[in-house]
């Protein structure tokens, strides 16, 4: 979370499940976005295999899921967003976007802080 703005910033949550976050400011600086689901569009069976699961809904509706449907883990920690195994790609159209309380803590819980499509049936727990 203290690293250079761009890379990944991977920890185990409860000692369980892996989170990714892409850190957003300079080094030093602990300022970081946790990645909680994502629509899965490639590499569905590889994620199904890993997940246990059939339902696309289910393979990365949230933050542990989402690590387990992609094979993120410890070894990710650090690595550029911008280089494989990594690709973030521009978003195709708009999109609109909904803003609601964190999930999963305490501290700042009524905070606007997480942000989601408008409407995605992907998301593990609905705006």
């Amino acid at each position: 979370m203290f690293g250079p703005p761009g890379h990944a910033y991977v920890y185990r949550s409860y000692g369980i499940h892996w989170c990714l976050n892409f850190v957003c400011e300079d080094e030093g600086v602990a300022s970081a976005v946790l990645i909680r689901a994502l629509v899965p569009t490639q590499g569905l069976e590889e994620m199904r295999a890993r997940r246990g699961v059939g339902e696309p809904r289910l393979l990365c509706a949230g933050p542990g899921r989402l690590c387990q449907a992609l094979g993120v883990t410890r070894t990710h920690d650090g690595l550029p967003l911008d280089e494989p195994p990594f690709e973030l790609r521009a978003r195709s159209g708009p999109a609109e976007i909904v803003t609601g309380p964190r999930i999963g803590i305490t501290k700042a819980a009524d905070l606007p802080w997480r942000y989601g499509l408008a409407g995605s049936r992907f998301l593990s727990r609905r705006f």
